[in-house]
Parts: structure tokens; sequence; C-alpha cells
């Protein structure tokens, strides 16, 4: 097949630099069989074309008209031989692959893996805050053919839209992202607790801290690492509740995913605190690495809870307090999700993803 896949970006030409894993992941497994084309809308501010793991960029830049060069390239692309199915992914490229569809008669999949189907409007954040973003998603759905989502948290949401989504998680490379059997931890010392997600309103690292100060004050030791680039100049870690645990506190803005990779074999707790996720696929990286997550009721923290994972009510800093302590202080229960949540994220591996989406792929020519 010829394939093409419509991201927003995470295809930079280093292949290590502004990533997305799970995108390099799939191209990957799927450049082995077919031919793959990705077309990004703003990994580059200049239009350019690069080869990355066995498929071909073209990256439209980010001045203006910079959808109509991505259109242009696909239609030169399609001319040299055509395309069998258009695969979006996020929000705002929906539209687009909806149009190239349209415009060239190439079956589309949209894998919704953001905020297309909520609207958080105190920190306007989703699809559905703005008329724009409803426009953008109703020209979206009406265009394409197969819907996909990462959780079945996700899967509900859609529903509660009248959209009909099938459930293919966005997996890890096992044999990049190595399995790593869970670890006792010794109650003696601080319980480790890691944090991964760009410092924004929607992931409410707010809550984090929140939780973290009111584990300080009942007296239960942890150590915490926060991952992630500071997309608000500082402001949380400048808050008393901060202030009060900075010197239990670790700051590392953006990491490789190597000092990643030793910050999480070194965890005990993965803690999600969004508000909104669609996967997150933190959550699975966690797991494969040995370590439970406990958090907000979003993502795979909802969907695996109570077996896989503990979840709370969103915003609830209480709840996220005893989830936590309750944890710190039973390690047969944290190991025993800790091996659930191996198990599971073993179950939806990147191999499994894009055997999953080879499959719909395949559907979609069948039935024409």
């Amino acid at each position: 097949m010829k394939i093409a896949l419509i991201l927003p970006g995470g295809v930079d030409r280093s292949g290590a630099e502004r990533v997305i894993p799970v995108f390099l992941w799939l191209i990957e497994r799927l450049a082995q069989r077919h031919e793959v084309h990705v077309f990004a809308t703003r990994q580059e501010a200049d239009a350019g074309s690069w080869k990355l793991n066995g498929a071909e960029v073209h990256n439209a830049g980010t001045a203006r008209g910079s959808s109509f060069r991505l259109l242009a390239k696909f239609g030169a692309v399609h001319r040299q031989r055509p395309f069998d199915v258009v695969h979006a992914f996020f929000g705002w490229c929906g539209p687009v692959a909806a149009f190239a569809g349209w415009r060239f008669g190439v079956p589309v999949v949209f894998h919704a893996a953001g905020g297309e189907f909520v609207a958080l409007r105190d920190i306007d954040y989703g699809m559905r805050t703005s008329l724009p973003g409803r426009l953008g998603l109703l020209v979206t759905l009406a265009g394409v053919r197969r819907v996909t989502v990462a959780s079945r948290f996700m899967q509900h949401l859609a529903t509660s839209q009248s959209v009909r989504a099938e459930y293919v998680p966005l997996g890890v490379a096992i044999d990049q992202w190595p399995m790593r059997e869970p670890c006792p931890r010794d109650p003696s010392h601080p319980i480790r607790l890691l944090h991964v997600g760009d410092l924004r309103p929607v992931k409410d690292q707010t809550l984090l801290i929140t939780a973290a100060g009111q584990l300080h004050d009942a007296g239960i030791s942890f150590e915490l690492d926060i991952v992630g680039l500071d997309t608000m100049n500082g402001v949380i870690q400048r808050t008393p509740n901060a202030r009060r645990i900075e010197s239990v506190t670790r700051w590392h803005g953006t990491l490789g995913r190597g000092a990643l990779r030793a910050l999480m074999d070194r965890a005990d707790l993965l803690v999600v605190t969004s508000r909104h996720e669609a996967g997150p696929v933190v959550a699975l990286e966690a797991a494969i690495a040995g370590v439970p997550s406990v958090g907000t009721a979003v993502g795979y923290v909802q969907d695996w809870s109570p077996d896989a994972a503990v979840a709370v009510p969103v915003g609830d800093a209480q709840a996220l307090t005893g989830a936590i302590a309750g944890l710190a202080a039973d390690e047969p229960r944290r190991l025993q999700i800790a091996h659930e949540a191996q198990r599971r994220a073993r179950d939806i591996d990147a191999d499994y993803t894009a055997a999953t989406f080879e499959r719909i792929y395949t559907e979609l020519q069948r039935h024409g």
C-alpha cells in the first residue's frame, strides 16, 4: 500500500530532537511493508523534505498558506502513484486530510489524539471551545471513513458526541523502550514520584504541587521529579506550595529519551494530574518500565483503574494525596498494580498498533 500520514510534527529530520516517539515507532513499522509518506504541517519553519525511518517526510512550513502547500505536495506525490489511504493524527490535521481525501478520492482515517471531543473553556482547551474548532471537527468527521482513539476513556467521549470511534492504542516499541520487571521498594526510603508532561493548564501541575504539599504536611517522605517544557515561565515553581517542597522537588525541563528512562527506572509511581488525556503514552512507557500510575481519571488511568492503575476525580488534591499515600504504605498492592499494568501495556505495544492500523487500511481497500 501507499500510505499518507498527516501529522502536526514530531518527525524532525534528526530523529531525536523534537520528535514524538509513538509516531516514529509507527512510521518505522509501516515503512517496513509499505510506501509511507508523512506530511507535517509545522515541523520546521521552511518547507522541505527528508527521509526518516524508511519514510519520506514532507514539511509544509509555518508561513501563511501552509495548508495549500501541503495539499499541493500531496497532489504531486499522489499523481506519481495514487495513495491507498490517508491517516491524520490530531485535531487540525483532520480537515486537511478530509479535503485531500475528497479532492483525490482517497479514503481517510482520523485518529483523535487530543482535545477533539472536549471543551474546557476556563483554560481554552479543546476543539469544542470555539466555533472554528467545532466547524473543523464537523468537516473532519464528514470527510473521514474511520475514526480511531487511543483509550476507552476517549472512546466514551467520542460516543457522547455521537461519533463512532475504534479503540487503537498508540503502543510502546519494546525493542526501543525495553521491559523491566517491577522492583520492590524499600519502605524506609522516600517514595519516588515522577511526573512527565509540559507545564501547562491542561496538565494541571498545580494539582500535583498541592497534593505533594499535603503529603509533606502529613509527614510522608517522598521525592518528586518533574519532567516537561515549562510553557508558563516559572509560574508554578514560584507558588507557595512549590516553595514549601522545593527541597524534595527537581524540575528537569525537557529531557532526552535516555535521561527520561533513567528517571523512570528509579521511580516508584508515575503521577498523572491532567484534566484531559487521550492516552497518555507516558503511562504505557511507565508500565513497560515496571512503574504503576496513579492520577486523575483520564485516559489509561481511568481505563485501568483499579487493577492496573489508581484513578481519582479530576482536580481532587485530597483524593490524589490519599491514593499516593495508600500505595506508599501498601507495597504488595503497588507491585500487583505494576505487574498488571505491564501486562496490559505489553499486549498493546507498537507492533499491535501498526498491525491494527494495517487491518483498518486493508478493510478500507476491500470495501471501497
